[in-house]
C-alpha cells in the first residue's frame, strides 16, 4: 500500500514511483525553462512588436532557471 500526502489539496504518492514521477517532472521543466531560455537568447524564438527585449528575457529564464536548480539541490541537503 502506498502511503498518500495531502499537498495543495491533490494527492500524492510518497512512495519511490510517485518520488521518480516528481523528479521526471521536475526535470522535464528545468530542461523546457533551458530551452525557451537558450531559443530566446538565439533569436529562435521572439515576441512580436518587442523583439529588443526578448534575449535580456531569454537570459533571465536561463539565470534564474539555474538558481532555482542550485536551491532546490541546497535544500536537499
Amino acid at each position: 500500500m502506498v502511503n498518500k500526502k495531502s499537498k495543495g489539496g491533490v494527492k500524492m504518492a510518497s512512495g519511490g514511483l510517485g518520488k521518480l514521477v516528481s523528479l521526471g517532472a521536475w526535470l522535464t521543466g528545468i530542461l523546457v525553462s533551458l530551452a525557451v531560455g537558450f531559443g530566446m537568447i538565439s533569436g529562435t524564438l521572439t515576441i512580436p512588436y518587442v523583439e529588443v527585449i526578448v534575449p535580456i528575457a531569454g537570459w533571465i529564464v536561463v539565470i534564474l532557471t539555474l538558481v532555482s536548480v542550485i536551491l532546490a539541490i541546497a535544500n536537499k541537503f
